[in-house]
């Protein structure tokens, strides 16, 4: 047995240890000398340097240690705290490597630096994407993706579908006469919904949606024509593929930051959001040139279209789902129209009573 001087300054304390070879919990002894010894009845399993001792995780009131010489899996538990105290202060480098320590700085820094690029690419990675992308989609993709958009859209406004026969009639009549002068195909389809947001919007694919909202505060068919001319402009430029594609990797991006990394939400936002995107300057005003290019060759003017805007929208109207919020109107754009307005050289695009039909399209009942 130990006796004199040495043993008074290497008195045993208590503790549990993992050897790491096995999974036995064993209730060993602690002795602070030159090293850290462990002995488990009086037999020595291990001696640890103490700048090698480097914290574990663990739970509240409880220390836990490992030895970079140890095993790997090897643990030192210690739960009185006047042991954890002394134990600590002759650790010099307990924390070093810790999460908590400057393990949380790298990973902080390395999530900047992932959210940074993530944002960089949402910015100006997307936007290039989308438009390198959107020439190569096939048509017959396209239609799929729209018809997923469509299912939506649905959804988003109760799938009601206004269906007064003499208002159908009419509004084919009106959207077939402006589909072949804009030089469209026959897969365009359209719809007026049953909704008082003043809006239309086309999705991929070819469908075109137009708002009761905004039929009800249009005064001719021209407006509505031009207005119609403008969304198969962005039909012919796949502005609203080009939307799918930029909508869905942002959102998917995005997601990654949430823990989205299915990007399972992506295509739902996506089709959601083409409802109220906005597009860019450049593609607002190229299809704003085919709406008056259409409407020229039709002998009308495309000034009915910016008034009926302006009316909708007024300085100071409700912005949140209008026409304004994905076609920025601007003095500019209503200016170009008025400049582009010529002396009537054609017939009406609907008659009287063709224009009444459309306008009771939501109303009248079969």
């Amino acid at each position: 047995m130990i006796s004199g001087p040495e043993h008074e300054t290497a008195p045993l304390r208590p503790a549990v240890f993992f050897d790491g070879m096995s999974s036995r919990r064993r209730t060993v002894a602690l002795a602070f000398g030159d090293q850290l010894e462990i002995s488990e009845d009086e037999r020595p399993l291990a001696a640890w340097d103490y700048a090698d001792i480097r914290r574990a995780d663990s739970p509240s009131g409880t220390l836990r240690l490992t030895c970079l010489t140890a095993p790997a899996l090897a643990r030192l538990e210690i739960r009185d705290a006047a042991v954890a105290a002394e134990l600590t202060s002759r650790c010099t480098r307990l924390d070093e490597n810790m999460p908590g320590r400057h393990g949380t700085t790298k990973i902080v820094g390395w999530s900047l630096a992932a959210t940074v690029s993530i944002v960089a690419v949402v910015l100006f990675g997307v936007p290039l994407a989308a438009d390198r992308l959107t020439p190569l989609v096939p048509q017959a993709l396209e239609q799929r993706l729209g018809e997923v958009a469509d299912g939506q859209v649905k959804v988003i406004f109760g799938n009601q579908v206004c269906s007064s026969t003499a208002g159908q009639q009419a509004f084919a009549k009106l959207v077939n006469v402006l589909r072949e002068t804009a030089g469209l195909d026959t897969s365009v389809q359209s719809a007026v919904l049953s909704s008082p947001i003043a809006n239309a919007f086309a999705l991929p694919g070819g469908k075109v949606y137009l708002f009761s909202g905004l039929l009800a505060k249009a005064e001719n068919s021209d407006e509505i024509a031009g207005i119609l001319a403008h969304e198969l402009g962005h039909l012919k430029h796949r502005d609203n593929m080009r939307g799918l594609i930029y909508n869905g990797g942002t959102s998917f991006l995005i997601g990654l930051l949430f823990g989205d990394i299915t990007g399972s939400g992506a295509l739902i936002f996506a089709s959601r959001s083409l409802v109220t995107a906005s597009y860019s300057r450049e593609a607002e005003q190229n299809a704003d040139s085919v709406a008056i290019d259409v409407m020229h060759r039709l002998g009308r003017s495309p000034k009915p279209m910016g008034q009926l805007m302006f009316r909708v929208t007024g300085k100071e109207g409700d912005r949140s789902l209008s026409i304004l919020s994905n076609h920025p109107l601007t003095e500019d754009r209503l200016k170009r129209m008025t400049e582009e307005d010529r002396p009537l050289g054609g017939p009406p695009l609907l008659t009287a009573a063709e224009w009444a039909s459309l306008k009771a399209i939501c109303s009248v009942k079969n």
